[in-house]
């Protein structure tokens, strides 16, 4: 039903898609130079028309022939593209010229790339700012299936940073179409460090060549990144492998797309049909398409497009970024979780750079509860981008934990920690039907959430009525759970014919309003054999306060909106369910 809506509004919702996607855009970011890389003019003869065929990646890794007209049947492999090492900020190769076209309005150039693939790109210098005729430079991603924003007098959604912020404190702003989206050639591949990546860095050793760009060396710009969704992603991938970046700041961005778009091997369905469905007429590498079809009609993924997958974006190559990083991601995100944000907060720690995390309640998805100030967000990255970038060391960048909770009150820490109290716990029993009718969702909004809100409800887990439950009461004391909670399973069950996959759901529901805490659900593989089974797992983190006196519910469920239907049928009796809330101590309330 919700396709068929989208299919009857295509064009109005494709921008209504995007503004979902990047419902909060600020990122800042570290990259290195190229060995191929090369100086270039703004007044090159080289225009988009002459630029020689894009190689696109397929499948198997390497590269073809394509463009923005191409179909996915257009894609013919050829050679593969290594990606170029790159080890340490030496200057550029400039004994090639970089081609670039300038298309006469004072805005708008082609960035021709290292497989001459197009990239549109859109340059505001910053005001002119007392004696300095130069500035540093921001590079600002636009999220999935969107071109570069181009609206200097845009208010950033959700406090977010913008082109008309950035500017006024001081920053030049390039923001660009990826590869395959918007005015730019070739084929889109998903934040791959072999081809969106090394797009970057292409645009890194053109902005290093403009007069307004302050430099810290030859072919070494003053720069940070900023962007969220899509182009949080981007500067994670880029900041591993180019270090000319000062600073990132990346917004509701992901680590592994195995663990954000198939967590525990389930595919998050009502996302992906949205997600092609905001590519409409760009033409995406077919695995794209190809995983996502799998995943509706199968309830799986095949194995070698599971690889493909966890190959696009940044994953463990975050233990490689060496500059400042501000990770700021949604509490009530239901695409890329908090639990994508902590698992890059792990791996920056152990690179030890300076590195702050702050959660708000926006991202992919729907804010239900009180999202308190929605100004921070913003404040926090240009203060990031203040001290690192420009490298004020009299600005204060806040704490380095800070989140807010369902009641929009705000809390700080030293660092994020998750554990440190005393647990909250429950424990109960219970069958649960395998059947398809009273499942998690959608949410229930009211009138005023508008057509973006209706949209992302469909989408969003709700109060189930086909569900074991079992109440968790907090006790005497206040209690804030930061992290993810972990449920031990004792249980039998039987699962009826077919093919699908064996699945329950888990999600928790604040007693006193109704609401799934944060949007999350969980999606939990079972055996279902008939023997008895015990299994732990931790669930999608959270951000909540319990009051004193209060009970929150877990709910083990059949099937969500949110997922992909798994094998219906028969039943599983949960001899014994046992529920560990996680508790932070030393929060302060901010103010």
């Amino acid at each position: 039903m919700i396709h068929r809506y989208i299919c009857r509004m295509r064009h109005r919702l494709v921008t209504i898609l995007a503004a979902l996607l990047v419902s909060a855009v600020i990122a800042a970011g570290c990259s290195s130079s190229d060995d191929e890389s090369a100086n270039g003019s703004t007044n090159s003869s080289a225009a988009a028309s002459s630029a020689p065929a894009t190689p696109a990646p397929t499948t198997d890794g390497e590269s073809a022939a394509g463009s923005t007209a191409a179909t996915v049947e257009d894609i013919v492999p050829t050679t593969t593209v290594a990606v170029k090492p790159v080890t340490t900020c030496s200057a550029p190769d400039t004994t090639t010229p970089l081609a670039v076209a300038d298309l006469g309005n004072q805005q708008d150039y082609d960035v021709t790339s290292f497989d001459g693939t197009i990239i549109r790109t859109h340059w505001f210098p910053a005001p002119p700012l007392g004696e300095s005729t130069t500035a540093p430079t921001v590079l600002m991603g636009p999220g999935w299936g969107s071109a570069g924003d181009t609206n200097v007098d845009s208010a950033g959604q959700l406090g977010a940073i913008n082109i008309g912020s950035l500017r006024a404190a001081g920053y030049n702003v390039l923001t660009w179409d990826p590869r395959g989206f918007g005015e730019s050639t070739g084929v889109v591949t998903i934040d791959s460090v072999e081809y969106e990546g090394r797009d970057v860095q292409q645009l890194i050793d053109w902005v290093a060549t403009l007069p307004e760009a302050s430099l810290d060396g030859q072919g070494d710009p003053l720069m940070g990144m900023v962007g969220g969704s899509y182009g949080g992603g981007i500067q994670l991938v880029t900041a591993a492998v180019d270090c000319r970046i000062d600073a990132i700041v990346p917004v509701i961005a992901w680590n592994s797309l195995t663990t954000s778009l198939y967590k525990n091997e389930t595919p998050k369905s009502g996302w992906t049909s949205l997600l092609i469905t905001a590519t409409f007429g760009a033409p995406l590498d077919p695995t794209i398409t190809r995983a996502q079809d799998a995943g509706n009609s199968t309830g799986t993924i095949d194995p070698a497009d599971v690889d493909w997958l966890a190959d696009r974006g940044p994953g463990e190559s975050v233990a490689n970024i060496a500059v400042p990083t501000l990770l700021i991601q949604g509490t009530v995100d239901t695409l890329f979780t908090l639990d994508e944000a902590i698992a890059n907060y792990r791996l920056l720690q152990e690179a030890d750079v300076p590195l702050a995390m702050l959660w708000f309640c926006g991202g992919h998805g729907i804010c239900l509860t009180d999202e308190g100030d929605p100004a921070r967000v913003g404040t926090a990255a240009i203060a990031w981008l203040d001290r690192y970038v420009k490298d004020d060391t009299s600005v204060d960048t806040g704490p380095a934990f800070e989140f807010v909770d369902q009641d929009g009150t705000t809390y700080t820490a030293a660092q994020f920690d998750t554990g440190t109290g005393d647990p909250v716990l429950g424990s109960g029993s219970g069958t649960l039907d395998l059947v398809g009718e009273g499942g998690a969702g959608p949410a229930a909004v009211g009138d005023d959430a508008g057509l973006l809100g209706t949209f992302a409800a469909q989408i969003t887990p709700g109060l189930a009525t086909n569900s074991v439950d079992v109440t968790i009461e907090a006790g005497d004391s206040d209690s804030v759970i930061v992290g993810a909670p972990q449920v031990t399973l004792s249980y039998t069950g039987s699962n009826g014919d077919g093919d699908r996959p064996q699945r329950v759901f888990a999600q928790f529901v604040d007693d006193t309003t109704g609401l799934v805490i944060g949007n999350q659900i969980t999606p939990i593989d079972v055996v279902l054999d008939g023997q008895p089974q015990t299994m732990t797992v931790p669930l999608e983190a959270i951000a909540f306060t319990m009051y004193a006196e209060s009970t929150i519910t877990l709910q083990l469920v059949a099937t969500t909106v949110a997922y992909a239907q798994p094998q219906l049928g028969g039943s599983v009796t949960f001899d014994r369910i046992d529920v560990t809330l996680p508790v932070t101590a030393d929060l302060s309330p901010a103010g």
